[in-house]
């Protein structure tokens, strides 16, 4: 697997023992065109709705789990990460019925995987721009592991299942990943880098060649990061869908559920918004 020549895949409805003998290696594999360019855009139309919606409202937080805010280069607000967003839009929420993600649970196996779109951040839009007041122009070194423990309960396989609703080269930064490091021993997931603070390139990354309708599929005990774009303002647009697979106990978030402490961590580090109030009963979808 090298940084410039990586396979990429085309899923068929089902994952083939080839795919499947992949991730088991690597924890990381891309489907092209998992969604054509009209359903990109149908969906980029309902996460601006979304954002919308919750910016009319002055929502700071969904389900407990904060949002992040950013200025877009013309000095507009917008929401750099969104949790839980099919709560407020039924295609997205209808999306995330789709048998064709229901089929890649297979990469879970022996564990009975599920779509959380209730539990732990849901399904999450991630926007990444590269502006002076932007809050969100990279993503330092991490596992999504640590979560759990955070949360009272043994780490647990999952998947973090991206649909890219942008086209992203490698040249334009994005996802870059330590191939192999979900088979790793918990001493190294939890100490490998420092989490969230490092951003270095590895000398064994990997990143992508991403076109919008694309879907990433990588284990969440992959050691990742989000490198930011060497552009600015439009060309240095990234917009992810997050769509998290789990296994373990049923725990469904609802509006007085609280914020959990690594996020109130980073809520620290992240500067003022302009005032705005928690809504909890508009958590409902539109």
């Amino acid at each position: 697997m090298k940084k410039a020549d990586q396979p990429v895949f085309h899923f068929e409805g089902t994952i083939t023992p080839s795919q499947l003998q992949y991730f088991r290696k690597y924890g990381i594999i891309q489907f092209r065109n998992f969604v054509d360019k009209a359903t990109v855009a149908r969906f980029l139309r309902e996460t601006e709705q979304v954002q919308d919606q919750l910016l009319r409202y002055g929502i700071r937080k969904v389900n407990g789990i904060p949002l992040k805010f950013g200025h877009d280069d013309e000095g507009r607000p917008f929401i750099q990460r969104i949790a839980f967003a099919s709560q407020y839009s039924s295609v997205l929420s209808n999306f995330l019925k789709d048998k064709r993600l229901d089929a890649l649970k297979v990469l879970l196996q022996p564990y009975n995987g599920r779509i959380s779109e209730n539990e732990k951040d849901g399904l999450v839009v991630n926007h990444y721009l590269n502006t002076e007041n932007s809050q969100f122009k990279q993503l330092g070194w991490h596992t999504d592991s640590p979560r759990d423990l955070f949360l009272g309960s043994r780490i647990m396989p999952m998947l973090n299942v991206g649909l890219h609703l942008d086209d992203c080269p490698h040249a334009h930064g994005g996802l870059r990943v330590l191939p192999g490091t979900h088979r790793q021993g918990l001493f190294r997931l939890l100490f490998r880098k420092k989490y969230f603070i490092d951003h270095q390139p590895d000398k064994r990354e990997v990143g992508f060649n991403i076109e919008a309708g694309d879907l990433t599929i990588h284990d969440g005990r992959l050691w990742h990061r989000v490198q930011q774009s060497p552009f600015t303002g439009e060309k240095s647009r990234r917009r992810v869908m997050y769509i998290p697979v789990i296994t373990g106990a049923y725990q469904p978030k609802h509006a007085g559920s609280p914020t959990p402490f690594y996020h109130r961590l980073a809520q620290i580090r992240q500067r003022p918004t302009p005032a705005a109030t928690v809504v909890p009963e508009l958590n409902a979808r539109a």
